[in-house]
């Protein structure tokens, strides 16, 4: 490993332990998005994570309170880390390839298929509390059982 990625891996360690640390499986590889991908069931709330201010200060902060107030919640939590897991960011991408690439971004999964995708241009110019109540409005219409 070379000193600049070496240094952009010591960089972005806290924006990816953000997501872990409140229960994300961080998916680094094509093959692990793969796997768990084809083999899911059930609901998945999917963030395109970023090392961008607005992925700092809005997305996995409107992420993280989402998840906390919503009534009905995903069955998994995945998220790849853009620009950093190339190859996974884009194997997560084509499995939903109708939507244009935007990082951050969250995808909802349900029963194979995308059922609601946020894209950075709904989170970039939004206050956080705006992002909240979006996520947490579609993690209702989408997860209740």
């Amino acid at each position: 490993m070379n000193a600049y990625e070496e240094y952009m891996k010591s960089i972005v360690k806290p924006m990816r332990e953000e997501l872990v640390g409140n229960g994300f499986t961080e998916l680094v590889t094509a093959e692990e998005v793969t796997e768990k991908m084809n083999g899911l069931e059930g609901s998945a709330l999917i963030v395109i994570n970023s090392v961008c201010g607005c992925a700092a200060g809005l997305a996995r902060p409107a992420v993280k309170l989402a998840l906390e107030e919503a009534d009905h919640t995903p069955d998994h939590l995945l998220t790849v880390f853009a620009g950093q897991d190339k190859e996974a960011t884009a194997e997560m991408r084509n499995y939903f390839s109708e939507v244009p690439p935007s990082s951050p971004s969250i995808a909802i999964w349900k029963d194979g298929a995308l059922a609601y995708f946020i894209p950075r241009e709904q989170i970039e110019n939004f206050e956080m509390e705006q992002i909240k109540e979006h996520l947490t409005g579609v993690l209702h219409q989408v997860c209740a059982k």
